[in-house]
């Protein structure tokens, strides 16, 4: 490394962030760039470590430790720290089409497989992951990069998120002509209508769909496969398939009330706000409003906490939010989360802050378990009935929410919004292009394949696996689109 001492002079610095009373005003990006001298200190703490952990993503204990497409961390850090910014953006896109995404969304499993974390602060990747990116674009060097020759060949890619894209720009480097549909009116997915604006712009976004226009590809908004465009249409118009159409189906919460009018699902309320603001600021009073009322998100993810910050923009009355999970410790656990695992710490994300600083306190609420809503005469929702939960394992290993007495209470809640993730994928497309899925109504397909068991179909992200992290999509969408090639052309040269 350029700085074999770095890890010992300098101390982790991340994105510096707006005052959190300030800038729940706006939906402008709440973070500020750290400077160019910044940066290089560091990349500078990368410590040349024998074995980089940092970048080798895989799965312990249930959790993702390293990161899963591969960065290639200790070489982009030390190019950054010699000011080979440039250099470092070409090693930073071969294995990651989207550092740009990675470097806002993804909870970065790099950090918590980082060798110097082990007892000191890690090293600050994700700042560094996005600064370069930034850089490369403020300097102009991202630009179009279509390929010479084209194939003949057209590949059809079903829903433009992380995945989706991934698939599609690997796909097109090939020479193969592909056309990418989507359900919703933008390009992006769960990126654009999932992520709020403060967090992700869709400006960056849209920058990044820019060049995969101008480099070839095509997007067709507003068509939902299956329903839209006939599955026998798109088999008769194309060599090859990429489902990437993510998992969408809402998981619900069964208690009693549940039917009230004000409970809804956090993406409809992330969706709702998001498409109002980019078509109108708001003005068309399309979306569902927080404004003064009680709000109750239950969830504890980062959904929730997104939840939290759109709220609060809405000048919302009050907010909390519920976890069931007891509040963790600020240091891992050395016997149940050792080092690589993902550090399961307490945190205070972007949102709580924002709720604190607007409220007086950290909005969250732990332990606590939802038993029912309460209506008024008009069917709204007005009260939220709780109890407090302790875990168990029971004498078959089982984990148990097992209720403590005494500790019931009811919150009074205008607006409930559901951040408790999604179940699985839509099954009308699945259905219709008869390919086979799992106990979990997933589609099949081998990990390191995405071969399904209809010819020419393949699956990436979320719709195989199952909700996970941006960057494990962005991985599938870029293995898929290898395997489709190979289809294709009897070989590849696709990493």
């Amino acid at each position: 490394m350029g700085k074999a001492t770095g890890f010992m002079e300098y101390d982790r610095q991340t994105l510096k962030e707006r005052n959190p009373a300030e800038r729940t005003n706006d939906w402008k990006d709440y973070t500020i760039p750290l400077s160019d001298e910044e940066v290089r200190k560091q990349g500078a703490r990368c410590m040349d470590c024998g074995v980089p952990t940092c970048q080798s993503g895989m799965e312990l204990a249930g959790t993702t430790t390293g990161c899963p497409v591969y960065h290639l961390i200790p070489e982009w850090n030390d190019l950054v720290y010699r000011g080979q910014w440039k250099e470092a953006l070409r090693r930073e896109h071969l294995m990651n089409n989207f550092p740009e995404f990675t470097g806002i969304a993804c909870p970065a499993p790099c950090e918590g497989a980082c060798v110097l974390g082990i007892n000191e602060p890690p090293v600050a990747i994700r700042t560094v992951e996005r600064s370069i990116i930034e850089r490369g674009f403020a300097e102009g060097w991202v630009v179009p990069e279509p390929p010479k020759t084209r194939t003949g060949k057209k590949v059809a890619v079903i829903g433009s998120g992380p995945a989706g894209l991934a698939a599609a720009a690997q796909l097109n480097k090939a020479g193969h002509s592909v056309t990418v549909f989507e359900r919703s009116d933008r390009v992006g997915g769960l990126l654009t209508y999932g992520i709020p604006e403060m967090k992700l712009s869709y400006d960056v976004v849209k920058r990044r769909v820019n060049i995969l226009e101008q480099e070839g590809i095509t997007f067709v908004t507003n068509t939902e496969v299956g329903k839209d465009y006939p599955v026998s249409t798109l088999r008769a118009d194309f060599d090859a398939v990429v489902m990437c159409a993510g998992a969408t189906v809402h998981r619900n919460i069964d208690v009693e009330g549940r039917d009230l009018k004000g409970i809804h699902y956090a993406m409809d309320f992330l969706h709702s706000t998001t498409k109002s603001l980019l078509d109108s600021n708001l003005e068309d009073g399309n979306y569902i409003s927080a404004e003064g009322k009680d709000v109750i998100v239950i969830g504890g993810g980062d959904t929730g906490t997104d939840c939290l910050a759109t709220s609060v923009r809405h000048n919302c009355k009050s907010l909390v939010q519920f976890d069931v999970y007891d509040q963790k410790g600020a240091l891992r656990d050395e016997k149940g989360n050792p080092w690589p695992q993902y550090p399961r710490v307490h945190r205070v994300e972007y949102g709580h802050k924002e709720a604190a600083a607007n409220f007086g306190d950290d909005p969250r609420a732990y332990a606590v378990m939802t038993k029912k809503f309460v209506g008024d005469e008009k069917g709204n929702v007005k009260e939220v009935h709780t109890v407090n939960v302790k875990l168990k394992i029971d004498e078959n290993g089982n984990r148990i929410r097992e209720e403590i007495p005494g500790t019931e209470k009811v919150w009074k809640a205008d607006l409930v919004l559901l951040a408790i993730g999604f179940s699985g994928p839509d099954q009308g497309l699945i259905q219709k292009l008869a390919v086979e899925t799992d106990e979990n109504s997933r589609v099949k397909a081998e990990y390191g394949e995405h071969a399904t068991n209809i010819e020419g179909v393949f699956a990436a992200g979320d719709v195989r696996r199952g909700q996970s992290l941006i960057v494990w999509a962005i991985n599938e969408g870029r293995q898929a689109a290898r395997e489709c090639d190979r289809f294709l052309m009897g070989t590849t040269m696709l990493p």
